[in-house]
């Protein structure tokens, strides 16, 4: 896998600016997290260190996503994915391996190879999470997959892909994971 360091900065530029096009506006802020999938994280932390000149990597293995607290395509789903973070300066960096089960971050894989995925935007309440979700749909894009982490981080991704938008995720993030993505960024000091 080879990753552009011009094509991160660009993907950076671009989000920025909002996402806008034919058959979706929606008003967020900035996004928080750039995020790919792969089949080796090994490999893709490896290359992004030496691209970006990322510090420390910290993975979580084996996080399970259970059917009572996650849906992907309106069904209940239930896998297992392996997530390593790190961040380049206030971008949180997201690797995802799925490990088991049907999910969005297989189906990727399967259909177009390890790459880039999603960007993130944080809904700062509950409340902004909803409507951003009931945002998004009112413009067409649908929810894809979405759920409860342990931790309690609510998440969505919505997709467009009519319009060229495969994946932007909607988070929420409790104050206990808030308090983990802190200690990831300390660590790459």
């Amino acid at each position: 896998m080879f990753i552009h360091a011009s094509a991160v900065q660009w993907l950076l530029l671009t989000a920025s600016a909002g996402l806008f096009c034919e058959t979706m506006a929606l008003t967020v802020g900035s996004p928080v997290q750039i995020a790919w999938v792969t089949r080796d994280l090994d490999v893709t932390e490896t290359a992004l260190t030496s691209l970006l000149g990322v510090k420390k990597w910290i993975r979580m293995a084996d996080v399970h996503f259970a059917p009572d607290t996650c849906s992907y395509l309106g069904r209940p789903a239930d896998f297992v994915a392996s997530i390593s973070l790190s961040y380049l300066g206030d971008m949180q960096l997201e690797l995802i391996e799925p490990v088991r089960g049907p999910n969005i971050y297989s189906d990727f894989l399967r259909d177009c190879g390890p790459g880039l995925h999603h960007i993130c935007v944080e809904a700062e309440t509950t409340e902004r999470f909803a409507a951003m979700l009931t945002e998004a749909t009112q413009h067409g894009a649908g929810v894809v997959q979405q759920g409860v982490m342990p931790g309690g981080m609510r998440f969505a991704y919505v997709s467009d892909p009519q319009a060229g938008v495969p994946f932007v995720e909607i988070a929420h993030i409790s104050p206990e994971i808030r308090q983990f993505f802190d200690y990831i960024k300390q660590e790459q000091r």
